[in-house]
C-alpha cells in the first residue's frame, strides 16, 4: 500500500486538510540545522525513515559494546545548543536498549544540548506497570532513570495502559497507531463490511469497541482462560493468619474471613462471528499462544478468515511457528519493533510503515507547534 494514501487517510481521520508537503517531508533550513537526530541499536532502519522524511541526515553516533559488555557511547557531532532527538524502542533486547537509551541521554546532557528528546515507539517494561505480588512498578522505575539521565520530553506510541504517562515528571507525547490499523482494514481486508471486531479479553474490550464503532461493524468478545493468571498464583502472602482460642468477640467466623478465589470459566466467545471475518486488535502481540488459542474458538464458531491487528509486533521464542501453524490467516503489526526475521519465518505477517507520524510529531515539536493536529478524534480508547 502506498505512502501517501496512508499520509490522506492521517489527515481524513484527524479532520484537517493536508499540510503543504514542504512542512510534511522536509524542515527550513534554518530550523534544520538545529536539529540532531541519533539512534542506537535498536532500530536503526526506522531512525532513517524518520530522518529521510523530515529531510536531514542522521547524525555520527556509535553505541557498541566492550568485550564485557559494557555499553559505549561515541557522538562523532557537536551537540552544544542543539535539539537532540534520539530514537530507540524497545525490542527483546530490552535492557540494552535501555542502558543505550540512559547513555546516549546522558552524553548529551553533559554535552550542553539545549533539549534532549527521547522518541520511544515502543516503551519495555510497559506491561510491568501494576503492583505484582512481592514485586514493584518497573515502569515507574524506568520513568525515573529516564528523567534522571537527562530527558526532557518522551514520545511513544500505544502505551499499553494511558496511566503510565503520570509516572514521568517530563512530557509524554502517546500517538495511536490506530488510524494506520483502520486505513488497512478497509483498504487491504476484502469484504471487511463483513466482519466482527473481536476482543481477545475483556480487558481489550473498549479498544474493539473504539474500532467497531469507527468502522460500523459488530463487536465479539472472548472470556475465560485457559491457564491460571499469575496474579491468582498462590504465595505465603495468602498464608491465613494464627486464630486464638481466647476471645471475647463472638463472631461467625474465625479470623480474617477467607477472600473467595476466582473461579475462571472455560474460554468462550460471547458474540457471533458465524460465517464472518473475525479481526482482533490488541497493542501489543509477544507470546502468540492467547491469540493461537483464540482463533480456536473463533474457527470452531464458524468463524471465516481471522486477522490479528496489533500496533507492536514483538514476536517472541516461537510466535512465528505457531502463527504459521495456527488458523490465524494473517497478523499486522507496524513497524514500532524490528521483525524481519520473524517475517522470513511466517509468510503471514505484514507490517505498516508509522515513520510519517513519528517525523509529523518531531517537526510540530521542533517548531514550537501544536500536537493537538496529531490527538483529534482520538479517544482514551484508541
Amino acid at each position: 500500500m502506498s505512502t501517501s494514501k496512508y499520509e490522506d487517510y492521517l489527515c481524513v481521520w484527524l479532520g484537517s486538510v493536508r499540510p503543504p508537503k514542504r512542512c510534511r517531508n522536509d524542515m527550513d533550513s534554518a530550523s534544520a540545522s538545529d536539529i540532531v537526530i541519533i539512534h542506537g541499536n535498536s532500530h536503526p532502519d526506522l531512525a532513517n525513515l524518520v530522518a529521510e522524511r523530515l529531510g536531514i541526515k542522521n547524525a555520527g553516533c556509535s553505541v557498541f559494546h566492550k568485550t564485557n559488555r559494557e555499553t559505549m557511547v561515541e557522538i562523532g557531532d557537536s551537540v552544544r545548543g542543539k535539539d537532540i532527538y534520539i530514537i530507540q524502542t524497545g525490542t527483546k533486547d530490552a535492557n540494552n536498549n535501555i542502558m543505550e537509551l540512559l547513555i546516549m541521554a546522558y552524553a548529551c546532557k553533559t554535552s550542553s544540548a539545549r533539549s534532549i528528546v527521547g522518541v520511544i515507539p515502543y516503551l519495555p517494561y510497559s506491561k510491568q506497570c501494576k503492583m505484582r505480588k512481592r514485586g514493584c512498578i518497573v515502569t515507574k522505575l524506568l520513568a525515573k532513570m529516564m528523567c534522571t539521565s537527562g530527558l526532557t520530553h518522551i514520545i511513544t506510541m500505544d502505551l499499553h495502559q494511558k496511566e503510565i504517562q503520570g509516572f514521568f515528571d517530563i512530557p509524554v507525547d502517546n500517538l495511536r497507531a490506530s488510524p494506520f490499523l483502520l486505513q488497512y482494514i478497509q483498504e487491504s481486508i476484502p469484504d471487511y463490511r463483513n466482519s466482527v471486531i473481536v476482543a481477545r479479553n475483556p480487558g481489550s474490550a473498549k479498544k474493539a469497541t473504539s474500532y467497531a464503532e469507527r468502522l460500523r461493524l459488530g463487536i465479539a468478545v472472548i472470556h475465560g482462560e485457559q491457564k491460571e493468571a499469575e496474579s491468582d498464583q498462590v504465595d505465603g502472602r495468602y498464608s491465613p493468619p494464627p486464630t486464638s482460642s481466647r476471645t471475647r468477640t463472638i463472631s461467625v467466623s474465625v479470623g480474617v474471613p477467607e477472600h473467595p478465589p476466582k473461579v475462571k470459566p472455560p474460554i468462550n466467545l460471547v458474540g457471533d462471528v458465524n460465517g464472518r471475518i473475525a479481526i482482533m486488535v490488541d497493542d501489543l502481540i509477544d507470546d502468540v499462544q492467547s491469540f493461537v488459542a483464540a482463533a480456536e474458538v473463533l474457527k470452531e464458531s464458524g468463524a471465516g478468515k481471522i486477522y490479528v491487528l496489533a500496533t507492536h509486533g514483538l514476536l517472541s521464542s516461537d510466535a512465528p511457528r505457531l502463527i504459521e501453524e495456527s488458523h490465524i490467516d494473517e497478523v499486522v503489526v507496524t513497524n514500532t519493533i524490528p521483525h524481519e526475521i520473524q517475517k522470513l519465518q511466517c509468510h503471514k505477517i505484514k507490517t505498516i510503515d508509522i515513520s510519517i507520524l513519528i517525523a509529523e510529531a518531531i517537526r510540530r515539536i521542533h517548531n514550537k507547534e501544536s500536537m493537538s493536529y496529531l490527538f483529534r478524534n482520538v479517544t482514551l480508547e484508541d
